[in-house]
């Protein structure tokens, strides 16, 4: 294990050319009030790479989620693109290319699918290409097609995470943050999910934050991991290191 981050590789095995991180932090702490939950966190992301953020309950990863997003105060370096996104309104990350699909869903459970998926669009001008998106989520996830009309809140809990994930995808982004996807999900529809999640980095390179309990199922899509403990990074490395570090999976990973 080390500190300092590899170069961004995706699950291929690529390695990326690019020297500058799309996503960098530095000295990162976030609180809520006067409690700090997070406590100089150093970490990034390279353009195309699956990162996957793990740890126990309380740990601070939904935190760092919301820090990235500005959701929450902090203070430190983070920077996108190189260019620092601190203090910046959360809107104005969003059209910088980050999309977040949040814990517990997060759909607009009073409009239609179809408004759910034009809602995640709303960065976006480009009105032909955005009804092929549409479309193409509902190729992606036949059940959403078939309830395009429903409203959200009528949907099984699988389809609602179906359909956030597709309207988090409807803006394009260059980084898509997750947060615990396959939480009370049955297994099919975890393993189906993660299946699309892999394809839409391979295939469209975007970049993916992923806080899952999850562990082993998290380590299959990703390229590098670190592990927080009460705020704190104390372990990081290859996806591959951690799965095969046993003193690691025992003691942080839970298998």
């Amino acid at each position: 294990m080390t500190s300092t981050p590899a170069p961004a590789a995706d699950t291929a095995g690529r390695t990326s050319t690019t020297t500058q991180p799309l996503l960098a932090a530095r000295g990162l702490h976030a609180s809520y009030g006067d409690l700090e939950i997070l406590h100089g966190l150093d970490f990034e992301v390279g353009v195309g790479e699956v990162v996957v953020i793990l740890g126990a309950n309380g740990a601070g990863k939904t935190t760092t989620l919301r820090a990235i997003c500005q959701l929450v105060a902090t203070r430190g370096e983070l920077t996108l693109d190189g260019g620092s996104i601190a203090g910046r309104p959360t809107s104005a990350i969003v059209r910088q290319g980050v999309s977040t699909v949040p814990q517990g869903r997060g759909t607009l459970t009073d409009l239609t699918v179809d408004d759910n998926l034009l809602a995640g669009a709303y960065v976006r001008s480009d009105r032909v290409a955005i009804a092929q998106d549409i479309e193409r989520w509902y190729e992606v996830f036949p059940p959403l097609a078939a309830r395009r009309d429903q409203t959200a809140g009528s949907l099984s809990g699988g389809e609602q995470q179906m359909l956030a994930i597709a309207r988090a995808l409807m803006s394009r982004p260059r980084l898509l943050l997750l947060d615990e996807p396959s939480l009370g999900l049955a297994p099919v529809i975890v393993q189906r999910l993660f299946a699309v999640l892999r394809e839409v980095n391979e295939q469209q390179d975007v970049a993916m934050v992923i806080v899952e309990q999850n562990a082993a199922l998290a380590l299959e899509i990703a390229s590098r991991a670190y592990v927080l403990e009460a705020g704190e990074i104390v372990v990081d490395g290859t996806a591959a290191e951690l799965r095969d570090n046993e003193s690691v999976r025992r003691a942080y990973l839970g298998y």
